[in-house]
């Protein structure tokens, strides 16, 4: 049976929380909507979602400093997040992209769009989950190569294969983005990976 994935609506305009809740619930979507960046954080931690929508312009803490948070907490940190806006300036993107959001869409906007958006963050992700981290799929887990690691490179190692990019790496274990790089570095040479899959697939052995 397929799972409903949980999506958490973050927006103070209480007509819009209403419109899009129904029309993603009317797709399938189990929807919690609040209007405070306050408010969001106690529906987290109760019960977290599977995907973030939210406004950037909400009173007191914005989408920003909620991005922010999320990325600084290590339970938060994977979960993927829309900003859905009415600032719509090249700089407001960057800035959006640049703390991590995997998408940046402005007020107007067609729902269609942003249901096309939702499914392709849930189709990616299953697909790397499918591809690599599949225990039907994994024959032997290569215990020799995990031993040769030190400490920090198995918890770097670990947030490499749940998907976390080096920003994310380097706030969830509050070390420098360079340091970050460095240890990448050395578990590429040491596992004699080129990339980032590659390094993934030197744990397990497929069949």
């Amino acid at each position: 049976m397929k799972q409903t994935k949980k999506i958490l609506l973050v927006d103070d305009d209480n007509n819009l929380r209403g419109l899009v809740s129904s029309y993603l619930r009317a797709e399938g979507f189990f929807i919690g909507a609040v209007d405070s960046v306050h408010s969001a954080l106690v529906v987290l931690k109760a019960d977290c979602p599977d995907l973030i929508i939210s406004d950037i312009m909400i009173k007191d803490l914005d989408g920003y400093d909620f991005i922010k948070l999320l990325k600084l907490d290590k339970m938060f940190i994977h979960i993927p997040v829309i900003f859905l806006t009415a600032k719509g300036l090249t700089a407001d993107r960057i800035k959006g992209y640049n703390l991590g959001c995997h998408a940046y869409i402005t007020k107007p906007f067609n729902p269609e769009e942003l249901l096309a958006i939702i499914n392709n963050i849930f189709y990616n992700i299953g697909l790397i989950q499918q591809k690599y981290l599949d225990p039907v799929k994994i024959k032997v887990f290569n215990s020799s190569l995990l031993n040769s690691l030190t400490p920090r490179e198995k918890r770097i190692m670990n947030l490499v294969i749940k998907g976390y990019m080096n920003k994310e790496i380097a706030l969830s274990l509050n070390i420098s983005l360079r340091n970050v790089e460095k240890y990448i570095s050395r578990l590429l040479n040491k596992t004699n990976s080129r990339n980032r899959i590659e390094l993934i697939r030197s744990i397990f052995n497929f069949d």
